[in-house]
């Protein structure tokens, strides 16, 4: 697991960086990211070649997250994980992961602006909770000789390798890294780091002390509560807020999946589902409220009675009006009657809990928008751990739609109900 004290060190970086340098040497990598969490996952699938997972002992479980390593510890000869947040922030945090699983951690610390007092840092985030801190990979370091500074300092832990600063630094906006479908050249990036990482003579010592055991335990496969459903699925720039282990679990129950873009004016295709996911509608407001094509077929299908589950960015496509971040107003589809604002600061962020009438469905919510609805509330989710009133589910004949990203495997049968198949 690679963590730090806080965000902004370089995790994502390091990363892809690492995952790209041993890729480069014949070796298999597999990629995960801690947390709730859609965009570092779509940056690190660019160095992975593959899809990046997500852990998150809350969400998914202990049991879930140690089935998903022995996953990829079967079939890659190294499995890296980036952590959230500082390594002791959040309930749970990624200490807590790095304790439930037993697993090794590598520091990246951001050393532009200090030399010994890393290994004071690293120190810290050591003893503090007992954690298996095998060593330091530091982050934007001037020189060699500023390197020897820092490893000098350490205590034990190695010093793995360093990054130098790197000429151009991943683009960021409200939601955080800006998508690597926006960036020009984000591979480009990502390479010319890896290009420019340092690893040290500790490094394959580093590599022995972190290396875990991780017996195959397959997880019971979910019932097949979708069987010969199709699900209309929305994927584009605008609906890019996509859990691959979400779809792959709505096909493993039974479902076929058919993609569709609202962005590029395109009508949801035949389904007995539709599935609207978060994304950035409000990037794309102007072109989505030009977008009669979709805008007719989502109306028919609601008319027609088809399930639609709208989450955060899918919901704020099927309000009346959508206020963009410049104060424009564009409509929408007008299925749910609401108006919804995109505001500059945080509205509403962390993980939540729904107890539908199948029982909990856990996951998440990250929004800047506000929205006003005159459709009823049928529900609401629970904040964790604080288990304070959290986002709404409203409600609009076959439409279901909330702020709540869910994580389909921790209820399947919840999330059956969401796509017509029990009641919600």
């Amino acid at each position: 697991m690679l963590a730090a004290l806080a965000s902004g060190q370089g995790k994502t970086t390091s990363c892809a960086a690492l995952a790209l340098h041993a890729r480069a040497q014949g070796q298999r990598v597999a990629l995960f990211k801690v947390g709730t969490d859609f965009i570092d996952p779509m940056i690190l699938q660019q160095a992975a070649g593959v899809e990046v997972g997500m852990l998150d002992l809350w969400v998914m479980g202990a049991a879930a997250c140690r089935a998903a390593l022995a996953q990829a510890a079967a079939s890659h000869d190294l499995v890296l994980i980036e952590a959230v947040m500082g390594l002791y922030d959040g309930q749970p945090s990624a200490a807590d992961l790095a304790r439930a699983l037993d697993l090794p951690v590598l520091l990246v610390i951001d050393c532009a602006a200090l030399a010994q007092t890393a290994g004071a840092i690293a120190h810290g985030l050591q003893s503090y909770g007992g954690l298996d801190v095998c060593g330091l990979l530091a982050n934007r370091v001037g020189s060699a000789f500023h390197a020897d500074l820092i490893g000098a300092s350490l205590r034990n832990c190695l010093l793995a390798g360093w990054l130098p600063p790197q000429a151009q630094a991943m683009p960021e906006r409200h939601l955080g890294l800006v998508t690597p479908q926006e960036q020009e050249d984000v591979r480009g990036l990502l390479q010319r780091a890896a290009d420019s990482l340092q690893l040290t003579p500790a490094w394959p010592a580093l590599l022995a002390r972190a290396q875990r055991a991780w017996p195959d335990a397959p997880p019971a496969p979910p019932p097949a509560l979708l069987a010969g459903r199709t699900i209309a699925v929305a994927r584009d720039a605008a609906s890019c807020f996509l859990y691959p282990q979400n779809l792959a679990l709505l096909q493993a129950m039974g479902a076929q999946l058919r993609f569709f873009s609202p962005l590029a004016d395109q009508a949801p295709p035949p389904a007995d589902a539709i599935w609207l996911p978060g994304g950035y509608p409000e990037l794309h407001a102007a072109a989505l409220s030009r977008a009669q094509h979709f805008m007719q077929g989502i109306r028919a299908a609601h008319q027609a009675g088809v399930a639609i589950w709208a989450e955060c960015g899918g919901m704020m496509m099927l309000c009346d009006s959508l206020l963009d971040g410049a104060g424009q107003a564009h409509a929408m589809a007008g299925i749910l009657p609401a108006q919804v604002r995109v505001q500059s600061r945080i509205a509403g962020l962390g993980p939540q809990a729904w107890a539908s009438a199948q029982g909990e469905l856990r996951g998440h919510v990250f929004h800047f928008s506000q929205i006003e609805s005159a459709a009823p509330a049928i529900a609401h989710c629970q904040t964790h751990p604080q288990q304070q009133t959290g986002a709404a589910l409203y409600q609009a004949g076959s439409l279901r739609a909330s702020w709540f990203h869910p994580w389909f495997a921790s209820n399947p049968a919840a999330t059956a109900a969401l796509f017509g198949v029990g009641h919600v």
